[in-house]
């Protein structure tokens, strides 16, 4: 249920010129999810009555995905003046003027934060009706951080930017996340008083907490179960990082479901793959974007799978494929290459260096192996012989291939779309296909072997092939 009381105020107007991108930090991906879009998700976890997006760089990029993220997303840009502060208080003004609950502050560029810390946040900050709540953690290295500043009793007193600290205060450890929650009419009071009066010119939200303070109003801190949690990604490096503890996190997930996977550190799948229970994944296997895969499927090594349908006890080995569906009991690979629109029947096998494209292979049909199989539907219990090509495009157009039921093609044919070879029919080894071929037809286009007695000795005198040929005596 949506808890009325609850804002959430996201933070993505940030240009992120470390990224050195022409894309905005926020929309780069992290297991098949731009940035923005895992903290989108948490946020939507905690069911606010509000979501408003603070947007500035690449704002029209920056709306368009977000808003196919979460369409009840509002979005508000962020004016000439610099700052957290200034960003806050803008989106406050977007709230409805009767909002009066708590308003949660997060930034779109760290996506490790989950909701479940969160909502510990938010009972926290309500449990002790505090004006203000942040989330801070403790690191090593601290540098670059905001430091949080607490009195010799431990109480939260405010929090100073690393260019305005001192050199007592930038050998603090405890650093601010930049994760708050804050009464509404807190914000309200104080953000139009905030001055820029600082290294950076910039209106700072970290100032809220000290004037609160100074106030007499509850401040406090809660620290986050892991500092990872709180890591924001501000260029390649840390990109990758981030990527890297994502995708661990998913894949501990799923081996906790019930999922076998061999090499987690070279096993990678996305936020939104779904998986059954007795799925195995082999080393080097890639699961992006709604790849599902049902119960007892194999899947690698040396696999990687994009927007995937893989049904249950189907076996996929060193394969790529995209936007295909596998059914039930399949086989694929090794090294086949399935493109979109290919539709795997039941028990049906797609064998070694088989190419498919735009393709239904109907259940119990096989495609061994060194094909192409392009514009094609093929019924049930076909086999289509080593070394076939659907010569389905003429240089203007794309025409189908038809293979009924229960055929069974020669090595190397070529059919010359479009073309239909009905149930049951057989074609010899070589033939080209470039007409239809009847129901129980065999269909052979053989011209009549020549054969040119001493060919060889008289053109290659002198060869070891030549001399062979001698020796025998004929």
């Amino acid at each position: 249920m949506t808890d009325p009381n609850l804002a959430i105020i996201v933070l993505a107007a940030g240009q992120g010129t470390r990224m050195r991108s022409r894309q905005p930090k926020v929309l780069h991906m992290i297991a098949g999810r731009p940035m923005l879009g895992h903290v989108l998700v948490t946020a939507r976890a905690l069911e606010p009555a509000h979501v408003i997006a603070v947007v500035r760089h690449e704002r029209d990029a920056v709306v368009a995905i977000a808003a196919e993220l979460m369409s009840e997303l509002v979005f508000v840009d962020q004016d000439d003046t610099p700052g957290t502060g200034r960003a806050v208080e803008l989106a406050v003004e977007a709230l409805p003027p009767g909002f009066e609950g708590d308003v949660v502050v997060v930034s779109g560029d760290v996506p490790l934060l989950d909701a479940a810390t969160l909502a510990s946040l938010i009972e926290t900050h309500r449990g002790v009706s505090a004006a203000a709540t942040l989330l801070s953690a403790v690191l090593e290295d601290a540098t670059g951080y905001g430091r949080v500043l607490r009195n010799a009793t431990g109480i939260l007193e405010g929090i100073v930017e690393q260019r305005d600290a001192t050199p007592d205060q930038a050998r603090i450890t405890e650093v601010n996340s930049g994760t708050y929650v804050f009464s509404a009419a807190a914000l309200r009071e104080q953000l139009p008083l905030i001055g820029t009066r600082n290294a950076q010119g910039e209106k700072y939200l970290t100032d809220v907490v000290g004037m609160l303070r100074a106030a007499g109003a509850t401040v406090t801190a809660v620290t986050a179960p892991q500092a990872w949690m709180v890591s924001g990604v501000n260029d390649r490096v840390q990109l990758a990082e981030a990527s890297r503890r994502m995708n661990a996190l998913i894949v501990t997930r799923w081996q906790l479901d019930g999922v076998t996977v061999t090499d987690p550190a070279t096993t990678w799948i996305d936020a939104d793959v779904v998986l059954a229970e007795d799925v195995e994944l082999l080393p080097g296997t890639q699961l992006r974007g709604a790849t599902l895969v049902a119960r007892g499927a194999s899947i690698g090594p040396d696999t990687t799978l994009v927007d995937c349908e893989i049904g249950e006890n189907a076996v996929v080995k060193r394969t790529d494929a995209t936007l295909a569906v596998i059914g039930a009991g399949a086989t694929v690979g090794p090294f086949a290459y399935l493109r979109p629109g290919t539709y795997l029947g039941a028990d049906g096998k797609i064998g070694t260096f088989v190419e498919t494209k735009n393709s239904r292979i109907g259940a119990g049909s096989k495609v061994p192996h060194l094909s192409y199989i392009g514009d094609t539907t093929v019924g049930e219990g076909s086999n289509i012989g080593a070394g076939t090509i659907t010569a389905n495009y003429d240089g203007v157009t794309k025409s189908p291939t038809v293979v009924g039921s229960h055929v069974r093609t020669g090595s190397h044919n070529v059919f010359v779309a479009p073309v239909t070879i009905g149930d049951g029919a057989y074609t010899g080894a070589g033939t080209v296909v470039r007409k239809d071929v009847p129901a129980g037809a065999l269909a052979i286009s053989i011209a009549p072997q020549r054969n040119m007695p001493g060919w060889v000795e008289e053109n290659r005198a002198g060869s070891a092939a030549a001399s062979a040929a001698e020796a025998t005596g004929e």
